[in-house]
Parts: structure tokens; sequence; C-alpha cells
């Protein structure tokens, strides 16, 4: 355990995400006691509480009234930190932003042009 905890901080500290971001990480344990792991970027849903300003979601999400707002150009940066997931290389950046949207309108965070009171 305590290898894994070296090798993690040690690899983690290359990546270039403040401090206290939660990544996603996949471990896999061998039978000979050795492990292997890989670290992928933050949850979607993190980045787009952070690109909203907002500290956490909202309790009932409603696809009516907006919690917060992010821009088309915040999607296409999410997207591009997503698109560097080992096991999203081979998926358009085109695919990636509307699966961000659609975790955005799941929040109940509209994506505009610029922030307005609607």
């Amino acid at each position: 355990m305590a290898e894994f905890c070296k090798q993690f901080n040690e690899k983690t500290d290359t990546l270039g995400y403040e401090r206290d971001t939660p990544l996603s990480c996949v471990l896999n344990a061998l039978s000979d006691r050795s492990f292997t792991f890989d670290v992928r970027s933050p949850p979607t849903s993190y980045l787009i509480k952070k690109a909203a300003g907002m500290e956490m979601g909202p309790n009932q999400p409603s696809p009516d009234r907006a919690s917060g707002y992010i821009t088309p150009e915040a999607v296409y940066e999410i997207a591009k930190v997503k698109h560097k997931d080992d096991h999203r290389w081979h998926l358009p950046l085109e695919g990636i932003a509307k699966s961000v949207v659609g975790t955005a309108k799941s929040m109940g965070v509209h994506v505009k042009e610029e922030e307005s009171e609607d």
C-alpha cells in the first residue's frame, strides 16, 4: 500500500493538476502482489462545477431552471482535458464535447455564450 501511495503521488505531481483535485484511478492488483495503475482526468462533473463557479451541484437539477452557466469555450477545454485519457484518445473531440454538454444538462448547468438572466 505504501508503495502505491508513493508511485501515485509521483505520477500525479507530473500531471499538472491542482492539489486536492479528485482524479480517477484504475488499479490492477496482480496475484504476485504487484500492481499497475492508470491515473485519469478529473470527473466531468467536477470540471463543469469548476468552470461554472459552483461549489456543489443542485439537489434537484431542472432542465428548465439553470443552476449555473458555462460557455462553449469551457466545454471545449473540458473536452480537451478528457480527450487526454488513455481510453478516450480514439474518440473525436466533438463527441466528447457533446458528452460534456449532456453531463452539464443533467446537472442543471446550461451552455450559453454569455451569462444572462433567464
